[in-house]
């Protein structure tokens, strides 16, 4: 994305001034900023295209590698948990890989500009970061309904891939080797997957790039806790860690140091 583009200006003074609430207002400046500015961070399409409208599971579409995108926007900081759609159609897409990568947006509407943007690639959801609400109530149009949120806080950072942060624009290069560095997690089944992401949280938690792996090992008690039914969480914590080293998002040292590469 070219330093011109900044601030995100559309080219028109008023998007959506046809509508009348701030809301609707909201929605046609997101959804468009969108569909003329943002690329793929995948493969570097310069645009991913708009879904058709009511469309179940994602809103854009990359015109390139067909990666799918889900568009969240709001004016403040999301918060430790994001509102989404029916719990049990969540769960379902989670088991068939069919969720879509989620875009998270922040705007100020006054500017229309976008303050802030991050992906979170669809491999970082799992069902341990899907939390169901409470049923609506019998007197509720939809009465049982069980919607669902996304549980922030229990994303890595490394699954947080931003484009836009504080309105500054990071470098495209490093966004597009930030989403890469991850893919790998694909390849693993939600069980698997689930192990790598938990490891890389504790990884994350430990707070600087180089480790021990008496240092991971702090994190039995609660590795054993999300994992009950393995009664060897030890070699299971070594695995992963050769898994991520495999995979390039750790460097093994030597003598059960290790150091995490590069953006991770």
């Amino acid at each position: 994305m070219a330093d011109e583009d900044a601030p995100f200006s559309l080219g028109f003074e008023e998007p959506g001034a046809a509508y009348v609430s701030g809301a609707q207002r909201a929605r046609v400046f997101t959804e468009s900023w969108v569909a003329a500015r943002l690329f793929c961070p995948g493969c570097g399409e310069p645009r991913i295209a708009q879904q058709a409208a009511n469309r179940p599971v994602a809103d854009f579409q990359c015109v390139g590698c067909r990666e799918e995108f889900e568009l969240k926007s709001q004016r403040g900081r999301f918060g430790p948990k994001v509102l989404d759609g029916a719990y049990g159609a969540k769960l379902l897409r989670l088991a068939s890989d069919t969720s879509p990568n989620l875009m998270l947006m922040n705007y100020d509407l006054a500017r229309f500009a976008v303050t802030d943007l991050f992906f979170v690639p669809k491999q970082f959801f799992t069902a341990a970061i899907i939390e169901a609400r409470p049923p609506l109530a019998a007197t509720a149009r939809r009465a049982g309904w069980i919607g669902s949120k996304i549980v922030l806080r229990d994303v890595p950072e490394s699954g947080k891939v931003w484009l836009v942060r504080g309105g500054e624009t990071l470098a495209k290069a490093d966004v597009m080797e930030r989403w890469r560095s991850t893919l790998f997690l694909r390849e693993a089944g939600l069980t698997a997957r689930g192990w790598l992401i938990e490891v890389m949280r504790c990884v994350e938690a430990i707070g600087r790039p180089a480790f021990t792996l008496d240092d991971v090992y702090a994190f039995e008690a609660r590795l054993a806790r999300l994992y009950p039914g393995n009664n060897n969480v030890r070699p299971k914590i070594r695995q992963q860690l050769q898994v991520l080293r495999d995979r390039g998002w750790l460097e093994f040292v030597g003598r059960g140091r290790y150091r995490v590469r590069g953006i991770a």
